[in-house]
């Protein structure tokens, strides 16, 4: 803390915001020039196929190169006033961020929220998380190798009850960034909240995938796949729920199992579909959902192998597709955060509206329809952060604000709107007769 603030009072601080910039450019080459070694570190740390891990070293590099190009755009207005009146606006960086990253997607998370808050001018201090550091660490000597001035970016490791604890109570920040479980959100917001210290939460999904009678089967499929298989699960905007209009259900149902049934799972440099989980906790929480859907006897209309070469010890899952699925059962409602994919029919459009909306999360779905009234009504009518119209994803959309409502957490990052999180609006009033 007393590092990244002797930054911002100087080196960074005074440094001019196009020079901030070519900073920034700096690291995200760096990050390219590295990508393999980056992506085989995540990949090892994660679990995560090569595939995936290469896709967010690029992803992470984007961040920067995006951001890169901001710090000295955040322009400010002048506001029409009395006669006699000036007033002018400006935007002026917080001070000092902590951002607590999680296991998921180490580089990705870490791109998003530490680009947008250097960019807008503040120095940082980062708690990875404990599952998984070793990329950020790297990630950090190439940032010092790229001309960050000492202090700007720092990276603390530690167990989560003892650094990032730590991190959350500390005075001297002056904004947190987490991004995790409901739970530990709802504790780093209650520390911060003593000191009236803003906070971004981003905290998980449960996201529905919209399948009308009229959609596209062909460009869907794919991609329901990839939603809920990418990173194992894993992923807070996962595409978790599929709900389908009745007259398409068997049949969309019956080539999902295929698709499902070509999958495979198996060490992260196997490069298969899917790694393994994070940890053993984990593995046992995936477990648990679908004993409660064995047990509940809802079928199983697909699911996935894992390949021989996967050790017997390992946190292995095969990705299963679970149909029938009431939306009062605890698959429908809770993030599973594993490859599960639960779906369900609806009648029509409001039925789908109702069932959309039946959980306490709100932060992305999918919606596939031809129908171009109905693709506006759906995308107001449903409660998320990000709504996709015959697509999910964008693959990843740097430039794409991202947050959610209800459980999902508040505030947003990505694109432009993050950095206004970054930044406090200040309003100056001259008289000058």
């Amino acid at each position: 803390m007393r590092a990244a603030r002797a930054a911002f009072d100087g080196a960074w601080g005074k440094l001019a915001p196009v020079e901030k910039g070519r900073r920034l450019m700096a690291l995200s080459r760096a990050i390219l020039d590295h990508a393999d070694e980056l992506a085989w570190i995540e990949a090892r740390d994660c679990g995560k196929p090569m595939k995936q891990a290469r896709a967010d070293a690029a992803a992470c590099a984007r961040y920067f190169e995006f951001y890169a190009g901001a710090p000295d755009k955040l322009h400010g207005d002048t506001i029409p006033y009395t006669p006699g009146y000036t007033v002018l606006t400006w935007r002026e960086p917080l001070g000092v961020t902590g951002h607590i990253i999680p296991w998921n997607y180490p580089m990705q998370i870490f791109g998003r929220s530490i680009g947008g808050a250097l960019a807008a001018g503040n120095a940082c201090v980062v708690k990875p998380a404990e599952d998984a550091c070793l990329s950020l660490l790297r990630i950090a000597e190439l940032a010092s190798e790229s001309g960050l001035p000492d202090g700007t970016l720092n990276v603390v490791t530690g167990l989560g009850r003892e650094a990032g604890i730590a991190l959350a109570q500390h005075p001297g920040i002056d904004h947190l960034s987490f991004t995790g479980s409901p739970a530990t959100g709802t504790l780093v917001a209650q520390e911060a909240a003593k000191r009236h210290c803003p906070v971004t939460l981003e905290l998980g999904g449960k996201g529905p995938q919209i399948v009308f009678a009229d959609a596209d089967l062909d460009a869907a499929i794919p991609v329901i796949v990839n939603a809920i298989v990418q990173n194992a699960g894993q992923t807070c905007s996962a595409g978790s729920r599929l709900l389908v209009e009745r007259p398409r259900y068997e049949e969309l149902l019956e080539r999902l199992a295929k698709a499902f049934g070509a999958l495979r799972v198996g060490p992260a440099l196997d490069d298969l579909d899917c790694g393994p989980l994070i940890r053993a906790s984990q593995l046992e929480r995936v477990r648990g959902f679908l004993a409660d859907a064995s047990r509940d006897k809802l079928p199983v209309a697909g699911q996935g192998a894992i390949a021989a070469t996967a050790p017997a010890s390992g946190y292995y899952v095969a990705p299963t597709l679970v149909r029938d699925v009431p939306p009062s059962s605890r698959l429908a409602r809770e993030e599973v955060f594993g490859p599960v994919l639960a779906a369900m029919p609806f009648d029509d459009e409001a039925h789908a509206v109702k069932l959309a909306n039946g959980t306490d999360f709100g932060l992305v779905a999918g919606v596939w329809t031809r129908d171009g009234g109905r693709q506006l009504r759906m995308a107001r009518a449903v409660r998320a952060g990000q709504v996709f119209i015959n697509n999910y994803g964008a693959g990843g959309g740097v430039e794409l604000p991202f947050g959610g409502f209800g459980h999902s957490g508040h505030g947003r990052e990505k694109g432009f709107e993050a950095l206004h999180g970054f930044t406090a609006l200040k309003t100056v009033v001259l008289q000058h007769g």
